[in-house]
């Protein structure tokens, strides 16, 4: 699929579970509640307990924020936050000093994640439309990037590490939870519209997906979390194995 085509398609998608009531079918896993999804991929009952219920919506593969070691003060960026769950939590970890910023492409998803924040009278976070490949979002101006099962659904994943290092401050950090391959896939998957939606057919093996983030200039990058489950094939029977992992990276401090 070109790039287009794929962003058309996972922008589709998102619309259509931004505006799906929170107790629908709001992920590729349909039939398991967000909430429980939540909980399956390692939110703790306390991070769900503070963040508005309806901006969890199950879309997730880790928990990122709570890996990132956020501190008071901080300037958070969250790339493709949907409904916000993660800005929101971003946001509680920060506190009044510290702002969080989601970026997502899908109009219908930003504008549900600031109703949300309107609604619970939070005064600092900001959603922006915009795209990973080209960030609104100023130079060295963010403290630590955070993303959720998002940059696997971008055609040009070099691009978005590219723009993740330009807009960290110097000594900045990088918090990813992310689907990575054991080995590259069938063909017939990576042009699947569904599985790009899904989070599965932009999935690159493993080691490609770190040399990425190390190429865009990241040091120190280490997997500090990794689970494995495995996909149906269809076309001949078989099953793939995936890798959920969580990833943290940091930008080269800058001399004086």
């Amino acid at each position: 699929m070109k790039e287009n085509e794929i962003k058309e398609v996972v922008k589709g998608r998102y619309a259509q579970i931004a505006k799906q009531e929170p107790e629908s079918c709001s992920s590729c896993a349909c039939g398991v509640s967000p909430l429980s999804q939540a909980d399956a991929i390692g939110y703790s009952r306390e991070d769900l307990q503070h963040v508005p219920e309806e901006a969890v919506m199950g879309l997730g593969c880790g928990n990122p924020a709570a890996i990132a070691d956020l501190k008071t003060g901080e300037i958070v960026l969250d790339l493709g936050s949907g409904a916000g769950a993660d800005v929101f939590l971003a946001a509680n970890k920060v506190g009044a000093t510290g702002k969080a910023i989601g970026v997502d492409m899908t109009a219908e998803m930003v504008n549900r994640a600031e109703d949300i924040a309107r609604v619970h009278g939070y005064g600092n976070v900001e959603f922006r439309l915009g795209e990973m490949e080209k960030l609104p979002v100023g130079d060295e101006s963010v403290d630590v990037i955070i993303s959720n099962c998002v940059i696997n659904l971008s055609a040009d994943k070099s691009k978005v590490f590219q723009e993740t290092y330009r807009v960290l401050k110097s000594g900045g950090r990088l918090t990813v939870s992310d689907i990575v391959s054991e080995r590259t896939l069938p063909a017939a998957m990576r042009s699947d519209p569904d599985s790009w939606a899904c989070c599965i057919a932009g999935a690159l093996e493993q080691q490609e997906y770190l040399e990425k983030m190390k190429e865009a200039g990241f040091k120190d990058v280490e997997v500090v979390a990794s689970r494995e489950f495995y996909i149906d094939n269809k076309a001949n029977q078989t099953k793939e194995k995936l890798l959920s992992i969580t990833v943290k990276a940091y930008r080269r401090e800058t001399r004086a």
